[in-house]
């Protein structure tokens, strides 16, 4: 147990002294950043606020800093505030500070692998709902774990479903890791159809409620894509190995088969405070607020087959993910610079799909041996994008 006397003391159970964890939150002002707080809130009595950041929204950064009591807060922004660190490198100092325990890491994008590493090198535990900082630099992290014995523990739904149903054999027994995905709200439209779909039914997901980024690549199934990835990162597993299926209820949350046949299946309402409340308490179970699934009341639960020719996203998160190397760099890189674009309104709904896999195919790959190798691997992959809708017109 930690004893440093800069916790907070609650008090005596059958004589052991129950101390509050400190979280530092990475990402505050997000969707994931705002449950987290609202979770931590709810479980006073075993967590506390430590440590805030966030990248623009300064104004919400502040009041959720005096809401909740928090000791520093890092912007990029420079702000007038107690405890505040900013500057270019504010949320990486801030990950590292050693007075927390675990960090819930929630900024969107490659942008989260700094501060990720930083936090696994001083041993931390990392809450992580950022699927681009292992997509992109698995192997780092991987080494980096390693090395301090820190912690990783999923937070998105589908990758903690994995982690909750993995606790139920060992390793060599696993055969295949089953993802679920709700299919966004386009996954039964042909491909020609795809090409009429406006901005407003692609940010209109039929299940969670999530920032537009990551709601626009559940539309297009990338965020499945990405999620194939990290799942390999972070169980050991090759692309053989995981299979995807559509499940547009999202009651299952994902499975693990093992190699006697049997399944085990994650299950809930779709509520993100749950994963996200097992990452802060792992290994134990704490009392959740969240509603209780009744499937007597859910209704049919349907299932369809990940047809690899009709999402093409799926395809080529395989073929990066077997190529390994700067692949899947790429693959993250080009569809986050597409989104830029699409939310410009500079390239329609299906072009995202052709953006990557233009970048994929013009991509010499080679080994991500550093931090520095990856950055520009994914400005080389952002180039290739704009090359491609520069030469459609």
């Amino acid at each position: 147990m930690d004893m440093r006397a800069d916790h907070s003391v609650l008090s005596f159970d059958y004589g052991v002294l129950i101390m509050k964890k400190r979280v530092t939150i990475l990402g505050s002002t997000g969707s994931i950043g705002r449950q987290t707080l609202e979770v931590i809130e709810q479980h006073s009595e075993d967590f506390e606020v430590y440590g805030l950041s966030a990248g623009a929204n300064t104004e919400l950064l502040l009041w959720q800093a005096d809401r909740y009591k928090a000791k520093r807060i890092a912007s990029a922004a420079p702000l007038a505030k107690g405890g505040l660190i900013s500057g270019e490198d504010a949320i990486e100092e801030l990950a590292a500070d050693k007075n927390a325990d675990i960090v819930v890491l929630a900024i969107s994008g490659i942008a989260a692998l700094k501060p990720l590493l930083a936090a696994i090198k001083n041993g931390k535990r990392v809450a992580i709902a950022n699927k681009e900082s292992l997509v992109c630099g698995g192997e780092l992290v991987a080494e980096g774990l390693k090395k301090s014995g820190a912690e990783l523990i999923p937070i998105d739904s589908e990758q903690s479903a994995l982690f909750q149903c993995l606790q139920n054999g060992r390793e060599d027994e696993v055969k295949r890791l089953i993802l679920t995905a709700s299919g966004g709200p386009f996954f039964k439209l042909d491909r020609e159809a795809l090409r009429t779909v406006t901005m407003e039914r692609a940010l209109s997901h039929p299940t969670w409620n999530m920032g537009r980024k990551i709601t626009l690549d559940s539309a297009t199934l990338f965020n499945k894509g990405l999620e194939l990835i990290e799942a390999a990162r972070l169980f050991n597993r090759t692309a053989e190995e995981i299979d995807v299926l559509i499940h547009p209820q999202s009651i299952i949350h994902s499975m693990v088969e093992y190699r006697d046949g049997t399944v085990m299946a994650n299950l809930s309402l779709p509520d993100m405070r749950l994963p996200i409340l097992y990452a802060l308490s792992y290994p134990k179970r704490l009392q959740s607020a969240c509603r209780r699934l009744r499937l007597e009341e859910t209704g049919e639960l349907s299932f369809y087959p990940a047809d690899l020719e009709r999402f093409i996203s799926l395809r080529l998160a395989y073929e990066a993910l077997r190529a390994g190397g700067g692949c899947p760099v790429v693959y993250n890189g080009a569809n986050e610079r597409a989104a830029e674009l699409y939310f410009a309104k500079i390239i329609g709904f299906s072009d995202i799909e052709d953006c990557v896999a233009y970048a994929l195919e013009g991509y010499a790959n080679s080994k991500m041996r550093s931090y520095e190798d990856i950055m520009e691997t994914d400005a080389r992959a952002r180039r290739l994008v704009d090359a491609f809708v520069a030469r459609k017109g």
